[in-house]
């Protein structure tokens, strides 16, 4: 599937490509400091916890949320863009780590095609294909949402019959 068509379709494409990967080698910033946990959204990361952790507290559950697993393994999965944190407290209140959560964008391989306001996300390896990224287009994410439950429910068997 051509992520832009028309004319010349293919050299903008790569245009764009050049541009958003020149953009990112001028804008990359420094290394985090070690008390930022950084997750690609909809990704996740897995983290040891401190021993004695009673409770766990993620300031906004919409930007990034955890999961306990059994023997301290916290899972940070990235919901939203943004900043949030987490607190790691003990029975008795005691804050045992705390740690900010940036959840960042899709990394590499992803090409954003604009159409005025409108915003297309593709994966590029090796060919380009839709993908659902926060920020699209609310049609074209409505779309790609609808095909990919479409599939997911056809895969499961539990797809209504046509």
């Amino acid at each position: 599937m051509s992520a832009v068509s028309g004319r010349g379709g293919l050299q903008e494409l790569l245009v764009l490509a050049c541009a958003l990967l020149a953009a990112a080698a001028i804008l990359s910033k420094p290394a985090k400091a070690a008390d930022t946990v950084t997750v690609i959204v909809d990704q996740a990361r897995i983290m040891k916890l401190p021993e004695r952790t009673a409770t766990i507290v993620v300031g906004n559950p919409l930007i990034a949320d955890v999961t306990l697993q059994a023997g301290g393994t916290l899972i940070i999965t990235g919901k939203g863009f943004g900043y949030t944190n987490m607190v790691i407290l003990d029975r008795g209140g005691k804050i045992l780590l705390e740690r900010s959560v940036q959840v960042v964008g899709p990394g590499e391989n992803v090409v954003f095609v604009f159409r005025g306001v409108e915003r297309e996300s593709y994966s590029c390896l090796p060919d380009c294909e839709r993908r659902i990224t926060l920020g699209d287009s609310p049609a074209y994410f409505g779309a790609v949402l609808q095909q990919t439950g479409t599939r997911n429910g056809q895969a499961s068997g539990n797809a209504a019959a046509k």
